[in-house]
Protein backbone atom coordinates (compact mmCIF):
# COMPACT_ATOMS: atom_id res chain seq x y z
CA UNK A 1 0.00 0.00 0.00
CA UNK A 2 1.16 3.49 -0.89
CA UNK A 3 0.27 6.23 1.60
CA UNK A 4 -0.41 9.68 0.11
CA UNK A 5 0.13 12.26 2.84
CA UNK A 6 -2.81 14.64 3.19
CA UNK A 7 -1.82 17.93 4.81
CA UNK A 8 -4.42 19.98 2.97
CA UNK A 9 -2.14 21.18 0.16
CA UNK A 10 -2.25 19.15 -3.01
CA UNK A 11 -4.27 17.49 -5.74
CA UNK A 12 -4.39 14.26 -3.75
CA UNK A 13 -7.17 12.51 -5.63
CA UNK A 14 -5.36 13.01 -8.96
CA UNK A 15 -2.26 11.30 -7.56
CA UNK A 16 -4.37 8.47 -6.13
CA UNK A 17 -6.24 7.95 -9.41
CA UNK A 18 -2.98 7.88 -11.40
CA UNK A 19 -1.55 5.26 -9.04
CA UNK A 20 -4.71 3.16 -9.32
CA UNK A 21 -4.44 3.39 -13.11
CA UNK A 22 -1.03 1.66 -12.96
CA UNK A 23 -2.38 -1.04 -10.63
CA UNK A 24 -1.18 0.31 -7.28
CA UNK A 25 -3.19 0.49 -4.06
CA UNK A 26 -3.03 4.00 -2.61
CA UNK A 27 -4.62 5.59 0.44
CA UNK A 28 -4.93 9.32 1.19
CA UNK A 29 -4.27 9.79 4.89
CA UNK A 30 -3.38 12.15 7.74
CA UNK A 31 -2.87 9.23 10.13
CA UNK A 32 0.79 8.94 11.17
CA UNK A 33 0.34 5.23 11.97
CA UNK A 34 -1.01 4.50 8.47
CA UNK A 35 1.90 6.45 6.98
CA UNK A 36 4.48 4.52 9.01
CA UNK A 37 2.84 1.16 8.21
CA UNK A 38 2.68 1.82 4.46
CA UNK A 39 5.03 0.07 2.04
CA UNK A 40 5.77 3.34 0.24
CA UNK A 41 4.90 6.99 0.87
CA UNK A 42 4.20 9.99 -1.38
CA UNK A 43 4.34 13.61 -0.21
CA UNK A 44 2.52 15.67 -2.88
CA UNK A 45 1.90 19.39 -2.66
CA UNK A 46 0.76 22.60 -4.30
CA UNK A 47 1.40 25.99 -2.71
CA UNK A 48 4.06 27.58 -0.51
CA UNK A 49 6.59 25.99 1.81
CA UNK A 50 5.86 27.99 4.97
CA UNK A 51 2.15 27.08 5.30
CA UNK A 52 3.02 23.51 4.24
CA UNK A 53 5.53 23.15 7.08
CA UNK A 54 3.00 24.69 9.48
CA UNK A 55 0.35 22.14 8.44
CA UNK A 56 2.77 19.19 8.72
CA UNK A 57 3.73 20.39 12.20
CA UNK A 58 0.11 20.98 13.23
CA UNK A 59 -0.87 17.47 12.10
CA UNK A 60 2.22 15.96 13.80
CA UNK A 61 3.35 14.32 10.56
CA UNK A 62 7.02 15.33 10.48
CA UNK A 63 8.15 12.51 12.80
CA UNK A 64 6.17 10.00 10.70
CA UNK A 65 7.96 11.21 7.56
CA UNK A 66 11.35 10.98 9.27
CA UNK A 67 10.51 7.47 10.52
CA UNK A 68 9.58 6.26 7.02
CA UNK A 69 12.83 7.66 5.62
CA UNK A 70 14.89 5.96 8.36
CA UNK A 71 13.14 2.65 7.69
CA UNK A 72 14.38 2.91 4.07
CA UNK A 73 10.88 2.75 2.62
CA UNK A 74 10.55 4.30 -0.86
CA UNK A 75 9.53 7.94 -0.45
CA UNK A 76 8.51 10.29 -3.26
CA UNK A 77 8.09 14.07 -3.02
CA UNK A 78 6.08 15.75 -5.80
CA UNK A 79 6.29 19.49 -6.65
CA UNK A 80 5.99 21.31 -3.29
CA UNK A 81 6.51 17.92 -1.61
CA UNK A 82 9.82 17.71 -3.48
CA UNK A 83 10.90 21.16 -2.29
CA UNK A 84 9.94 20.31 1.30
CA UNK A 85 12.62 17.60 1.33
CA UNK A 86 15.34 20.28 1.39
CA UNK A 87 16.73 22.39 4.22
CA UNK A 88 15.34 25.84 3.45
CA UNK A 89 13.51 28.09 1.00
CA UNK A 90 13.68 31.80 0.26
CA UNK A 91 9.88 31.72 -0.05
CA UNK A 92 8.30 33.84 2.68
CA UNK A 93 11.68 35.25 3.73
CA UNK A 94 13.54 32.17 4.89
CA UNK A 95 11.54 29.04 5.63
CA UNK A 96 12.98 25.87 7.11
CA UNK A 97 12.16 22.65 5.26
CA UNK A 98 12.32 19.03 6.38
CA UNK A 99 16.10 18.89 5.87
CA UNK A 100 16.02 15.32 4.57
CA UNK A 101 18.25 16.36 1.66
CA UNK A 102 20.90 19.07 1.85
CA UNK A 103 20.24 22.14 -0.26
CA UNK A 104 17.91 25.09 -0.67
CA UNK A 105 14.95 26.30 -2.68
CA UNK A 106 15.04 29.60 -4.57
CA UNK A 107 12.68 31.65 -6.72
CA UNK A 108 13.15 31.95 -10.46
CA UNK A 109 14.66 35.38 -11.14
CA UNK A 110 13.83 37.54 -14.18
CA UNK A 111 11.73 34.77 -15.73
CA UNK A 112 8.02 34.43 -16.32
CA UNK A 113 6.57 32.67 -13.29
CA UNK A 114 5.13 30.31 -12.59
CA UNK A 115 6.57 28.03 -15.22
CA UNK A 116 3.36 26.34 -16.35
CA UNK A 117 3.22 23.66 -19.01
CA UNK A 118 5.29 20.99 -20.68
CA UNK A 119 9.08 20.88 -20.59
CA UNK A 120 11.77 18.27 -21.17
CA UNK A 121 13.64 16.03 -18.76
CA UNK A 122 17.37 15.57 -19.29
CA UNK A 123 18.17 12.36 -17.45
CA UNK A 124 21.47 12.39 -15.54
CA UNK A 125 21.64 9.02 -13.81
CA UNK A 126 19.92 5.67 -13.61
CA UNK A 127 17.29 6.50 -11.02
CA UNK A 128 14.89 3.54 -10.78
CA UNK A 129 11.84 5.80 -11.00
CA UNK A 130 13.06 7.02 -14.41
CA UNK A 131 13.38 3.51 -15.81
CA UNK A 132 11.99 3.27 -19.37
CA UNK A 133 11.77 7.08 -19.60
CA UNK A 134 13.44 8.50 -22.70
CA UNK A 135 15.84 11.41 -22.40
CA UNK A 136 14.04 14.62 -23.45
CA UNK A 137 10.64 13.18 -22.46
CA UNK A 138 8.09 15.91 -21.77
CA UNK A 139 6.45 16.32 -18.36
CA UNK A 140 4.08 18.90 -16.86
CA UNK A 141 5.37 21.68 -14.58
CA UNK A 142 3.71 24.38 -12.48
CA UNK A 143 6.17 26.17 -10.15
CA UNK A 144 7.91 29.44 -9.33
CA UNK A 145 10.70 28.01 -7.15
CA UNK A 146 13.41 25.44 -7.87
CA UNK A 147 15.76 23.35 -5.75
CA UNK A 148 19.54 23.67 -5.55
CA UNK A 149 20.92 20.44 -4.05
CA UNK A 150 24.21 20.75 -2.15
CA UNK A 151 25.28 17.36 -3.53
CA UNK A 152 25.13 17.22 -7.32
CA UNK A 153 25.30 13.43 -7.04
CA UNK A 154 21.60 13.27 -6.08
CA UNK A 155 20.46 14.94 -9.32
CA UNK A 156 18.52 12.43 -11.42
CA UNK A 157 17.26 14.84 -14.08
CA UNK A 158 17.43 18.49 -15.08
CA UNK A 159 15.24 20.78 -17.16
CA UNK A 160 16.01 24.00 -19.06
CA UNK A 161 14.10 27.16 -18.23
CA UNK A 162 16.56 29.77 -19.49
CA UNK A 163 19.06 27.82 -17.37
CA UNK A 164 19.41 24.22 -16.22
CA UNK A 165 17.63 23.46 -12.95
CA UNK A 166 17.15 20.24 -11.00
CA UNK A 167 13.85 18.57 -11.87
CA UNK A 168 14.34 15.16 -10.21
CA UNK A 169 16.51 13.72 -7.46
CA UNK A 170 17.32 10.25 -6.18
CA UNK A 171 19.21 9.30 -3.03
CA UNK A 172 18.87 5.78 -1.61
CA UNK A 173 15.13 5.36 -0.89
CA UNK A 174 14.35 9.06 -1.40
CA UNK A 175 12.99 10.36 -4.70
CA UNK A 176 11.69 13.77 -5.69
CA UNK A 177 10.27 15.37 -8.82
CA UNK A 178 9.53 19.05 -9.45
CA UNK A 179 6.94 18.23 -12.11
CA UNK A 180 3.53 16.58 -11.72
CA UNK A 181 3.65 12.93 -12.86
CA UNK A 182 -0.10 12.63 -12.28
CA UNK A 183 -0.59 15.29 -15.00
CA UNK A 184 2.17 14.08 -17.33
CA UNK A 185 0.19 11.48 -19.28
CA UNK A 186 2.03 8.28 -20.32
CA UNK A 187 5.45 9.46 -19.09
CA UNK A 188 4.08 10.38 -15.67
CA UNK A 189 2.19 7.10 -15.37
CA UNK A 190 5.40 5.20 -16.14
CA UNK A 191 7.21 7.09 -13.39
CA UNK A 192 4.45 6.27 -10.89
CA UNK A 193 4.46 2.65 -12.08
CA UNK A 194 8.22 2.51 -11.51
CA UNK A 195 7.79 3.92 -8.00
CA UNK A 196 4.97 1.51 -7.16
CA UNK A 197 7.12 -1.45 -8.28
CA UNK A 198 10.17 -0.56 -6.17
Amino acid sequence: MIAIIDYGMGNLRSVQKALEKVGATAKITQDSNVIQDADKVILPGVGAMQPAMEKLTELDLISAIQSVIKLKKPFLGICLGFQLLFESSTEGGNTEGLGILKGRVERFSKLKIPQIGWNQLHIKNGSPILKNINDSANVYFCHSYFVIPSDSGVIAATTDYSFEFTSAVCKDNIFGVQFHPEKSQAVGLQILRNFSEL
